[in-house]
């Protein structure tokens, strides 16, 4: 066995210089980089280099039904800043928006006030058809005739209400400055108002209003025969320094309202739907029964820009012979057909020249059709495999149902949809129907499906071809949604998301995302019940989730 000379080996080791030894000495280590032949590699295999799977592999190839949370997106190279995203993309082969977003024609969602707020935030609402004919085409009407600033159907107070009559208007919508005018009503004449400094320290809540009222004559107004344009009015606003300026004709009607609130909140739109016209833009429901086609008549007369034949099932004879007959004698009418979830049905659709497709089956917050008629399909992979089709005819698709947060819409957008359809995410915003409760210190709305007993009730059971039946089966529930402000602030954290999702992707508009798609540059993964429980919150002993700030 060889020998050590220990000693020999010591010195070896105090003659070595230590790193520490060459820091201080000013003796700089030789640095490694990647040789010419290495990068040349890199640059070679770079193309071939791709993680995960296209969406073919995963969503056709697999045979497999994937839902939003099943799947994750793998990210991209950025080279673009997050405000440079274009979010702009095709609502119906027809007519482009600038935001890839739309409300649901639910009754706990859409009517003007949230078309009018989705309109100006660069996407649209559709009203929904759980009403009269004229009563939709009233709210398609309220929606046509919206100006900037403008309160088009303020809450009128006769003279002889009471004061406990204003405590409630202020319970159920939050405001108290309340036009009296003489029958209560919009288009009378214009008596006073009532507001909080009014009434505040009154008592008797008996009081009639006309007691406690500023009288008509102290108020700032201004007549619409000499104020033609919007810009005119906001300048008697600005420098009356008022909080309200009462539009009123000569003979004194009450004709509009003007809040300087909601100019401050409206001033400046740049990306507002709007057709020619100068309009907003604003879509309605229809069914597909004979007595429809009189609803569609009456849209039309209204100025509706589209049509969307409203089915839980859209591929049905009723529903093709609705398009035809549209398209027949409203040739320029823009009809979106649904719901499906398969190619096949969507090739019925568009064969039958419909100019959009809505896709989702059972997929709802609040739906229960999968669960009642065991029909329907995860939405991911509906998404992808009716938008892989309709793409090719130009036909955009829209992703209606199972969206919870921004990451499902831009999910939903590199599976192939033009447009997201949102019920439960903008269910509880001011702008949505209804009025607010507490329950159990918290502030809510209601929300209801469509296939609830509750609206079905009311008129929606045609959707789900009840009919006149004796006994209805129900395909959804009613709830409650937690307050969520205005559409104003909540649109806007939205759309940042969405711009957010899109960078990361390191897809710059919707247009080279869906490039990246038919590509297969796009990528995906799924994700096991381990990997969803890791992508969110998790081993903390409590947290508070604030969406924006």
């Amino acid at each position: 066995m060889p020998t050590i000379d220990a000693k020999a080996e010591a010195a070896k080791v105090q003659l070595a210089p230590s790193p520490m030894h060459k820091a201080l000495s000013g003796e700089k280590p030789a640095m490694k980089v990647l040789s010419t032949e290495q990068k040349d590699q890199i640059e070679a295999e770079l193309e071939s280099l791709r993680d995960g799977m296209s969406g073919d592999e995963m969503f056709i190839k697999s045979h497999r039904g994937y839902t939003y949370d099943d799947v994750i997106l793998l990210p991209g190279a950025i080279d673009f800043g997050v405000d440079d995203v274009d979010l702009s993309t095709m609502l119906t082969r027809n007519i482009k928006l600038n935001i890839p977003l739309v409300s649901s024609p639910m009754d706990t969602v859409t009517e003007h006030k949230m078309a009018i707020a989705m309109a100006l935030q660069g996407g649209i609402g559709v009203i929904h058809y759980n009403n009269s004919i004229e009563e939709q085409s009233r709210e398609v009407m309220l929606v046509k005739r919206f100006k900037n600033g403008f309160i088009t159907d303020p809450k009128c107070l006769a003279p002889g209400a009471k004061i406990s009559d204003v405590d409630l208007i202020k319970a159920q919508y939050g405001f108290c400055g309340i036009p009296i005018t003489q029958n209560g009503k919009l288009g009378s004449k214009l008596l006073g108002l009532v507001s909080a400094a009014d009434i505040d320290f009154v008592e008797d809540r008996d009081t009639p209003v006309e007691q406690v009222m500023r009288p008509a004559d102290k108020l700032i107004t201004a007549f619409e025969e000499d104020h033609k344009e919007l810009q005119q009015l906001n300048k008697v606003l600005i420098d009356s320094k008022a909080s309200k300026l009462f539009i009123t004709n000569k003979k004194g009607d009450l004709v509009a309202l003007m809040s300087r609130k909601d100019l401050l909140k409206h001033r400046d739109f740049p990306n507002a739907s709007k057709n020619a016209n100068k309009q907003l833009l604003v879509g309605a429901t229809i069914g597909t029964r004979p007595n429809d086609k009189k609803r569609v008549a009456a849209l039309v007369e209204a100025g509706v820009d589209l049509v969307v034949i409203d089915s839980s099932q859209g591929d049905s004879m009723y529903q093709l012979q609705m398009i035809k007959w549209i398209k027949s004698n409203f040739p320029k009418l823009d009809v979106v057909g649904g719901n499906i979830v398969t190619r096949r049905q969507a090739a019925h659709l568009i064969a039958a020249g419909c100019d959009g497709l809505r896709v989702g089956m059972g997929v709802g917050s609040i739906c229960t059709t999968q669960e009642v008629c065991a029909v329907g399909r995860p939405q991911a992979t509906a998404v992808y495999n009716v938008a892989s089709f309709a793409n090719k005819f130009g036909i955009p698709v829209w992703a209606d149902g199972g969206v919870a947060n921004t990451g499902h819409i831009t999910k939903a957008l590199s599976l192939g949809a033009s447009m997201v359809m949102m019920g439960s995410m903008l269910a509880g915003t001011e702008e949505a129907p209804g009025t607010y409760e507490f329950v159990d210190g918290i502030r809510v709305k209601k929300y209801r499906g469509m296939g609830s007993i509750d609206a079905m009730t009311k008129g929606s059971d045609i959707r789900y071809f009840a009919g006149k039946k004796k006994i209805r089966v129900a395909q959804g529930v009613s709830g409650t949604v937690m307050d969520k402000g205005s559409i104003q602030h909540y649109l806007p954290y939205l759309v940042l998301g969405v711009r957010h999702g899109l960078q990361d992707l390191g897809q710059q508009s919707l247009q080279k995302l869906a490039r990246a798609r038919v590509t297969g540059a796009l990528r995906y993964e799924e994700r096991t019940n381990a990997a969803q429980k890791e992508g969110g919150v998790h081993d903390l002993h409590s947290y508070k989730k604030q969406l924006f700030g």
